[in-house]
């Protein structure tokens, strides 16, 4: 049987649809074989009208560009790891992730990258996350949740290969680009709207402390409170709803009559609502809670939880911007912060 037949149920030779090339899509935009490559390469150096015209011949011919002859001339991937540093249970927990981890596929997608996301959360993931990045699997690193002291981030740094993180990363701050959310302030508004609402005696619950989030949200209750800000009025989680039914009950043993208290996540705010409804505390009437985030979990506690929203899709288009701008060649790059609002419910 020749070459492109094939014989169909009724014996009949058909001829097999032959797939579009990229001198078929020359052909159909009028221009040379050359251009195409460069518009499929992203190339600067393309007219605004013969780039149209490739795109439209794309879109026409139905061809598909065969990433593994683009990345020979590219020395790029076409992919971009994400690197989640904590243990598989806080990942799917956590609502903040899928915020951040739908606005990356979406925002790199735009760039035909592909998103890759990895675990972080004990040396032997650490490890394979290294071997991937060794191995040239990627263009570039984001970097989400990274702790205080995290090897990792010495070794990719090592490796000299593009990384950003999603906040920033303690002790690298001059070295990994980041975005953040302006944790410091954004605990401020919340405490100093605790205190306007006439609570005296407002204790908090940390985020853990070898990461950004977990200090400076405690320097911005510090700095509105100043000296009532005492040890006994602080409890650290580890942003997991049960580390703030926790926090909470040593809380309300050690201090029982606490009027209000800044959680530094959503999540952990849920769990301290918990405990203050099973210790048979009425919020806001008793104990007034605050959290931060605004995630989807704010609007489904009892009652809905007064919090500070950061704005997470933004932070994360921007850790991916910065990305890519040093994939590209770019850079350096400073950080970028944004600011956070209050937002206020029934809790507080």
């Amino acid at each position: 049987m020749g070459a492109g037949k094939h014989a169909d149920p009724r014996g009949e030779n058909t001829t097999m649809a032959k797939r579009p090339t990229i001198h078929d899509v020359a052909a159909a935009a009028g221009v040379s074989r050359g251009t195409v490559s460069r518009v499929l390469n992203d190339d600067r150096y393309v007219s605004p009208a013969a780039h149209a015209a490739v795109r439209r011949a794309i879109a026409e011919t139905g061809y598909i560009v065969n990433r593994n002859a683009r990345s020979l001339v590219t020395q790029r991937t076409g992919s971009v790891v994400m690197v989640l540093s904590e243990p598989h249970e806080k990942v799917f927990e956590d609502p903040n992730y899928s915020t951040t981890i739908r606005t990356a596929i979406r925002r790199l997608g735009e760039r035909d990258v592909s998103l890759v996301i990895m675990l972080a959360g004990d040396d032997g993931d650490r490890e394979r996350v290294v071997r991937y990045v060794r191995g040239g699997h990627a263009d570039g690193v984001l970097l989400m949740s990274t702790h205080a002291g995290d090897p990792l981030v010495d070794e990719l740094e090592s490796l000299r290969i593009p990384a950003v993180a999603c906040g920033a990363v303690i002790g690298k701050e001059n070295v990994i680009p980041y975005a953040a959310a302006d944790d410091r302030e954004g605990a401020r508004q919340m405490t100093r709207y605790l205190v306007e609402q006439g609570r005296r005696k407002i204790a908090t619950i940390t985020g853990p402390m070898d990461t950004p989030g977990g200090i400076q949200r405690l320097e911005g209750f510090a700095d509105v409170l100043g000296r009532k800000a005492s040890r006994k009025l602080i409890e650290h989680g580890d942003w997991t709803q049960l580390s703030g039914e926790s926090a909470m009950a040593r809380l309300i043993e050690r201090t029982p009559d606490l009027d209000a208290v800044f959680v530094a996540s959503d999540l952990m705010a849920a769990g301290a609502l918990s405990t203050l409804r099973a210790a048979g505390r009425q919020v806001p009437g008793d104990v007034a809670v605050g959290g931060f985030d605004d995630s989807s979990v704010a609007a489904t506690t009892h009652p809905p939880l007064t919090t500070i929203r950061q704005p997470l899709a933004e932070v994360a288009e921007e850790t991916v911007r910065l990305l890519l701008t040093l994939v590209d060649g770019g850079g350096p790059v400073d950080p970028v912060i944004l600011p956070t609002r209050l937002i206020v419910r029934e809790s507080a």
